[in-house]
């Protein structure tokens, strides 16, 4: 497989600025394509995308309007993703398909894969026939490359990669914090795409915004070794430092952010042993004080009956966690704002679709009873 780009870093139109922040598929399409200019007269030229991102096809969309309309077909890589989460029957894999390629308005994607593997997923997609159906669209060239993220066990990976070593790529969470977390198993996952000979994409190398906004004792340390980088910075440059690692994902928000991670990414030099020791330490005092292990990927909002907040939620308890009680009074002022626009933590029914969605498998439910008690007792 040639390389993905010049560069490590990839745009990941996850978490794209907005027009309205209680309406996820409000996408700042303006905003966007300010970003994507900067990104791309950088050097940088690798999107992410997918169905699900931003309430059903909006991120699609402003890929399209942002990056393809304004760019030559070949002055970008595109990747995008066959969510088996949203689809009912085998027989809709080829109009969900092609309805994606229509939204992004491309005639074929640079990189595809299957979206969030773990055993009930797979079983699903052999049942779908999903890697057959990938692999007759790359013989049609409506494909260059197969792949699949991945969120499981490391031994599960290697199940996957015997019985399908078609596969061209692997993407993983991979981040410092999750790098020796037996539940995320980042560094074993790492090692079986390793044992396997496949390129990994990173997802989630900042964790959903955890290694940006850290607590001060772990920013005085990093800046200690360093104060010419950001937090942010340590987390994608950690990623991007392994050798196996082809590119590695950032979910841009804003302008501030894109303009960060394209000062270390431009001409980027991999961490030496000592900082890497430095960051592994840093894990261990940020896992002691995190509460609820959120990305914030939001899966588990667009389906929610009672539109609740919860990764918004999450994070205010992960604040009071992490920062102390003294943060509780902002807390619950922060939640009682939020609350006239979103469900309650307690307006849950307990219908399970937000577990159903979640990469991480948390149990969401009685993480919102607690959510619950701490902020309407």
């Amino acid at each position: 497989m040639e390389a993905m780009g010049k560069k490590k870093l990839g745009f990941g139109f996850m978490r794209l600025p907005l027009t309205d922040s209680a309406d996820s598929g409000s996408v700042d399409q303006a905003a966007v394509c300010k970003m994507v200019d900067k990104f791309m007269d950088a050097g940088f030229t690798y999107y992410d995308t997918a169905a699900p991102y931003h309430n059903r096809g909006n991120s699609e969309i402003a890929l399209r309007e942002c990056v393809v309309k304004h760019y030559p077909r070949d002055a970008f890589t595109i990747t995008n993703k066959l969510s088996l989460f949203m689809i009912d029957k085998k027989e809709d894999i080829p109009a969900f398909f092609d309805a994606q390629l229509e939204r992004c308005g491309v005639e074929y994607f640079d990189y595809y894969l299957l979206h969030a593997m773990a055993k009930e997923p797979y079983a699903k997609a052999e049942s779908f026939g999903a890697f057959e159906f990938a692999a007759q669209k790359k013989a049609e060239g409506k494909i260059k490359h197969i792949g699949f993220s991945f969120h499981d066990t490391a031994d599960f990976l290697d199940k996957i990669l015997t019985e399908h070593p078609e596969v061209e790529y692997v993407q993983l969470q991979l981040n410092y914090i999750d790098w020796e977390d037996e539940k995320v198993q980042s560094r074993k996952c790492y090692e079986v795409c390793v044992k396997h000979n496949k390129p990994v994409i990173v997802m989630e190398p900042v964790k959903g915004g955890v290694l940006a906004n850290v607590t001060d004792d772990v920013k005085e340390m990093l800046n200690s070794a360093d104060p010419s980088m950001s937090t942010t910075s340590w987390a994608i440059r950690f990623a991007a430092s392994l050798d196996n690692v082809a590119m590695v994902l950032s979910g841009m928000s804003n302008d501030a952010q894109a303009e960060d991670n394209i000062s270390y990414m431009r001409d980027f030099k991999p961490l030496n042993d000592d900082e890497v020791k430095l960051v592994l330490k840093a894990a261990e005092i940020i896992k002691s004080k995190e509460k609820i292990a959120c990305t914030a990927c939001r899966y588990c909002v667009d389906d929610c009956p009672k539109k609740i907040a919860i990764p918004d939620y999450f994070k205010l308890i992960n604040d009071i966690s992490k920062h102390g009680k003294g943060q509780e009074p902002i807390a619950k002022a922060s939640y009682a704002r939020q609350t006239q626009k979103f469900g309650k933590a307690s307006d849950c029914i307990k219908c399970g679709k937000c577990e159903g969605h979640c990469p991480q498998n948390l149990p969401v439910r009685k993480y919102l009873e607690d959510v619950a008690a701490v902020f309407e007792g």
